[in-house]
């Protein structure tokens, strides 16, 4: 039960953030934009793992919120950062050591962009 307090209170704070958060632009038209993605955001990711039952993994996401959350607000940006690439984290035209490098691209994804896919 705790958890599940604990991801309420979350969404409630995405929400709230989401209501009066501030474009660095300070345009009006940009303020909107970014609070309509932020509440997008949080709805479609909070829905997408809605079906997860496992405390670990439930754990990790709450962990996830709460990384890109800080993030947006010390960056002043609500979108994700842009992640690098590893070195050979890119598949060849053969299809030759795509196991390792989809390794190499799934240990290189930040904690904060756990719940998103590749493609």
């Amino acid at each position: 039960m705790a958890l599940r307090q604990e991801v309420l209170s979350l969404y409630r704070k995405l929400l709230r953030a989401a209501k009066t958060w501030q474009a660095s632009t300070k345009l009006m038209k940009d303020t909107r934009e970014e609070r309509q993605y932020i509440q997008d955001e949080a709805r479609t990711l909070f829905r997408k793992n809605k079906q997860v039952t496992d405390p670990e993994m439930i754990r990790i996401y709450i962990q996830e919120a709460e990384a890109r959350l800080a993030m947006a607000l010390h960056y002043q940006s609500p979108y994700p950062r842009p992640v690098n690439i590893p070195p050979m984290g890119l598949t060849p035209s053969v299809s030759r050591g795509k196991k390792a490098q989809d390794r190499l691209r799934q240990r290189a994804k930040p904690v904060y962009l756990q719940s998103h896919d590749e493609h």
